[in-house]
């Protein structure tokens, strides 16, 4: 079993919707890290699970956003990592990738939004 894992650190903004009173309802920001864990069986044609720049792009969607903008759900670190997951999902199986990998799967999202406050997504 192959794998790969991308780290990386992008700044955004967000508001919560939420049924309770909560200063995270105004929009504020947060020095994202992200980390996406990818494996697979096999390598596509050029050796590779995935080019690591298809992830970098992937969560760059994110990069000095309003996050609300982005993703049509409530963006919430969970949400945020299963929206992360189904973007790159869509690259391995070959929407938008000269190079799919179809035996590759997203095994781990992990968003981190502070010191301390962190959630991940594991289909």
């Amino acid at each position: 079993m192959y794998t790969v894992t991308k780290r990386m650190e992008i700044a955004g903004s967000h508001s919560l919707c939420l049924n309770y009173e909560s200063p995270c309802q105004r929009v504020h920001g947060h020095n994202w890290i992200i980390t996406v864990e990818i494996k697979s069986e096999i390598l596509n044609s050029n050796g590779m699970i995935i080019d690591f720049s298809k992830i970098k792009s992937t969560v760059n969607l994110l990069d000095h956003q309003n996050i609300n903008d982005v993703i049509d759900i409530n963006p919430t670190a969970e949400n945020i990592a299963a929206w992360i997951y189904g973007q790159i999902t869509c690259e391995l199986t070959g929407q938008g990738c000269d190079a799919a990998n179809p035996a590759a799967f997203v095994s781990k999202v992990t968003v981190q939004e502070s010191e301390g406050n962190t959630a991940c997504y594991m289909p």
